[in-house]
């Protein structure tokens, strides 16, 4: 007999399918699970589903004893599908700096499918296991065309949500109270509570408060909440009011609520719409509160000076234009600095503007992009604005913008430099991937000869990203990852790490010891501000949602928010009434 007829009599050995049920589980766990269970992961749950797919595909063209034309009809399918289905994404998943992640989340989906497929079908034979193969592949690529991206959380983990749901910003656009909001009536106020980004120092410290910390007896109580367009401001907050910037639509607003209520009280609006697929819709900056003005930059670039009272426009300038910027991959984030009789920006190069009228007073030399705010800090005696750039820490003079001194670190600067007790700085920076890079102290001095930057520690004990330092007691509090940390600023060593808050902010109360943290998820924590170990005295929910917005606690009253609600608790003064 023929050898040809003896293969087609010959019965087929079964597909070898143990491989497909231990690498498709594998696959699965490593790359939808482990990130959830365990912190910092994310990284690896990528490079682990990446691996595993190939995995897959190798036993599947190698191993599997599939035969060879619905081996390559598989790998057909799945090119086919991955080259087609963008056409048809949501623009939040196809687009932006996460477009390139379709990919990443494509492939583990088409392995697991093959894996799943495999194991589902071994029964079937002829035309209905090819037609059943090839609806499995394309409906692994297919399903991404009905989400949408509601922007990445801190790890990199995608927000996904059906592409038909109504957004929180469409819902808020539907309701009857958005339009005609009235105009305030209340004198312009005479001093700000909390002047805007992180407070009066930029350092989210506030001297002199006490709370009760037992929040089983005296727990925050709500004042009212409130939905709100989307945004990472905070705000800023005096007379009885409180500024934030939001995106509502196609424009970009300033809007004033009264802190008592929460209800609006005037709203500035600019045509202009900032959408980043990671962050988010809507502008970034805080606003700032000075001599009756609130001082706004959007995240387009565009710089208004309003009446505090009114919501007047006093002023407008295009400070991305006047620089000659283009808005980065994040879009401008820089709060702005009141110093006196001028208002400080930064886009790609520092700037100062009259505060009364908007006229250019000086403007620095093009110096590198930064998503961090000027800070005024004293060094060594003598008063200059810091910043975290994107090539460095560096100082300036106040009145002209000169540059003072740098301390090079190329990276992506995010954070407000902190100052410790001694006059020292502790910067830090992450990398081109968003991966923090670390902390180090520099010490900064000014010579017969000029000034002189010394590094005096680099540690990795300690790796912020997106949530800024507090220094207290000589030891420095904040986010490694998603954990809170602290390390002791003499050399860089960590003292504790402890507590899940994923990557929240923070205010320090120094007169008590005292941290107060808000979860990623909204949530509010008491963390005992002390190096000798993490205690959490309490915990209560307070928002919901992707939450990277700085808190404020202005006298008792503490504001949160996030891109879909803010809410305000009357926390009880120690001390004071319950």
């Amino acid at each position: 007999m023929p050898s040809t007829e003896t293969d087609r009599l010959t019965p087929r050995r079964p597909l070898r399918l143990w491989p497909a049920a231990v690498l498709g589980v594998l696959l699965f766990l490593t790359w939808l699970v482990l990130p959830r269970l365990v912190a910092n992961t994310q990284l690896y749950a990528v490079l682990g589903a990446g691996l595993g797919a190939l995995a897959v595909l190798v036993w599947w063209i190698f191993f599997s004893r599939a035969p060879w034309a619905e081996r390559l009809s598989a790998l057909v399918a799945m090119i086919v599908g991955i080259v087609v289905t963008p056409y048809f994404l949501h623009r939040s998943v196809a687009e932006g700096n996460v477009g390139y992640q379709f990919y990443i989340w494509a492939i583990p989906t088409l392995a697991v499918a093959l894996a799943a497929w495999a194991l589902g079908a071994r029964k079937l034979a002829g035309l209905p296991r090819r037609v059943t193969m090839v609806a499995s592949l394309l409906l692994a690529c297919g399903i991404w065309t009905l989400v949408r991206n509601d922007g990445l959380n801190s790890d990199g983990v995608a927000q996904f949500s059906w592409r038909w749901a109504q957004t929180p910003e469409a819902r808020l656009l539907s309701t009857a109270d958005e339009p005609g909001v009235p105009v305030a009536t209340a004198a312009a106020p005479a001093r700000a509570d909390w002047p805007g980004f992180r407070g009066p120092g930029r350092d989210a410290a506030l001297p002199a408060v006490r709370i009760e910390t037992d929040w089983s007896q005296s727990p925050p109580t709500e004042l009212w909440r409130r939905p709100i367009g989307p945004g990472t401001s905070s705000f800023a907050v005096g007379g009885g009011l409180l500024y934030t910037q939001e995106q509502r639509g196609e424009d970009e607003v300033v809007a004033a609520y009264d802190l008592a209520t929460g209800e609006p009280v005037w709203i500035h609006r600019d045509e202009a719409r900032f959408d980043d697929p990671y962050v988010g819709v809507g502008p970034r900056a805080t606003p700032t509160l000075a001599g009756g003005r609130i001082y706004a930059l959007g995240a387009t670039g565009i710089l208004n000076a309003l009446d505090a009272r009114t919501g007047r426009v006093v002023w407008s300038r295009d400070a991305a234009a006047d620089a000659g910027a283009k808005p980065p991959i994040w879009g401008f984030v820089s709060s702005p600095l009141a110093l006196g009789d001028d208002v400080v920006v930064y886009t790609t190069a520092l700037a100062a503007y009259d505060a009364a009228t908007g006229e250019p007073r000086w403007s620095g030399a093009p110096s590198g992009g930064t998503y961090g705010s000027p800070q005024l800090t004293t060094v060594d005696g003598v008063a200059q604005i810091v910043l975290q750039r994107n090539a460095g820490a560096t100082g300036f003079a106040p009145a002209d913008g000169t540059l003072l001194w740098e301390h090079p670190w190329k990276g992506i600067g995010i954070l407000q430099p902190a100052v410790t007790a001694d006059g020292d700085l502790l910067v830090s920076m992450i990398n081109e991937g968003a991966m923090p890079m670390g902390l180090r102290r520099i010490a900064v001095a000014h010579g017969p000869d000029g000034w002189t930057v010394e590094e005096r520690w680099a540690s990795e004990r300690l790796k912020p990203s997106f949530s800024s330092l507090v220094v207290h007691r000589n030891h420095a509090f904040g986010f490694d990852g998603s954990l809170l940390a602290c390390v002791d600023v003499a050399d860089g060593e960590r003292a504790w790490k402890g507590g899940r808050y994923g990557h929240g902010t923070l205010l320090l109360l120094p007169d008590q010891d005292v941290l107060l943290v808000l979860s990623e998820k909204g949530e509010l924590a008491l963390v005992e501000a002390t190096p000798d170990r993490f205690s959490e005295l309490g915990r209560v929910p307070a928002i919901e949602g992707r939450t990277w917005n700085q808190p404020v606690l202005a006298g008792d009253v503490l504001l949160v928010r996030n891109g879909e609600e803010m809410a305000a608790f009357r926390l009880a003064l120690a001390g004071g009434p319950g």
